[in-house]
């Protein structure tokens, strides 16, 4: 019984002594081996870009159009709604025309979205539109994009 409790002792020191063993360093001179390396560039925002004009008689308190139609009554004020995407600064600019290409309105509006949004835009003339076919053109920056028809009866 005597030598199974000593047995049983020098198995509980072996087991101790291996678990407290320090861990062996790599020889000098060595250089471990690199893992994977991963690099994330953070993701850049895509420039902003006009993705759709809707008109109404109304907006919501986010700019967008409550009704969309084009067909306005003369006594209307007519709003646009311009959808953009991606993130930065610029300029939207509606032009709004007559069916002869006559300039009733242009307005410009700076803007600096980091992500969906949308601006609004209207007209109203108190003494009634003519009847007749309008368009709206918004342009970026200058540069022109997308337009909507609209008819005033």
């Amino acid at each position: 019984m005597r030598i199974q409790r000593i047995g049983a002792a020098c198995l509980c020191l072996a087991v101790l002594a291996g678990a407290c063993k320090k861990k062996e360093e790599a020889p000098a001179g060595t250089v471990p081996a690199p893992g994977p390396v991963t690099t994330t560039a953070p993701a850049t925002p895509a420039a902003v870009a006009v993705t759709a004009v809707n008109l109404g008689r109304g907006v919501t308190p986010g700019k967008t159009v409550t009704s969309e139609t084009t067909q306005f009554g003369r006594n209307d004020t007519i709003y646009a709604s311009v959808a953009t995407t991606g993130a930065g600064n610029g300029t939207l600019t509606a032009r709004w025309t007559y069916q002869d290409g006559q300039v009733v309105d242009e307005s410009t509006q700076s803007i600096s979205p980091t992500g969906p949004a949308a601006t609004e835009f209207h007209i109203s003339k108190p003494s009634g539109w003519p009847a007749g076919k309008y368009t709206v053109a918004v342009m970026l920056n200058g540069v022109p994009g997308q337009q909507k028809e609209f008819t005033v009866q």
